[in-house]
């Protein structure tokens, strides 16, 4: 019995391999870029608490809120206490940080998304530690869902 031993080289990928890997690279890139923006969001939610607790530490040495930051008499705008935008350790900015309100007894500080993350809400802690997301981007915080910074 003679045996012959057939082999069949492949030049390229098959149209059912590329279809797969077409619909494999449609399901997994949203699912990735919004992992990407949920990593970034939780940095800057990092951000506040520490500039959070930068305030509050201006406040035992001052005794009042104001004077933290850049504009409206140093009231708001811009911190001169704190890194103005986050991530803090990195290259690229995702989101700037700001003093909203601010008086002698109470403060509003908000993370304002930009670059690749713009779209995402803004992102507000108080004084209270009252934490909000304006998570459908509306320009506000006050919509039901929106008084933590979880996703609704």
């Amino acid at each position: 019995m003679n045996s012959r031993i057939v082999t069949r080289q492949h030049a390229g990928f098959t149209l059912m391999e590329v279809v797969i890997i077409g619909i494999l690279a449609a399901v997994a890139t949203p699912i990735y870029m919004e992992g990407v923006k949920k990593s970034r969001r939780s940095d800057a939610q990092g951000a506040l608490s520490s500039f959070a607790s930068s305030m509050a530490r201006y406040h035992t040495r001052n005794n009042f809120y104001t004077g933290a930051g850049t504009t409206g008499g140093g009231d708001t705008g811009a911190p001169t206490i704190f890194p103005t935008e986050s991530p803090i350790d990195s290259g690229t900015k995702f989101y700037d940080l700001t003093i909203v309100a601010a008086t002698s007894s109470a403060y509003t500080l908000r993370a304002t998304p930009k670059n690749g993350q713009a779209g995402d809400g803004i992102i507000e802690i108080n004084s209270l530690g009252v934490k909000s997301w304006d998570e459908n981007d509306d320009g506000d915080v006050v919509d039901s869902g929106e008084n933590d910074w979880s996703r609704g």
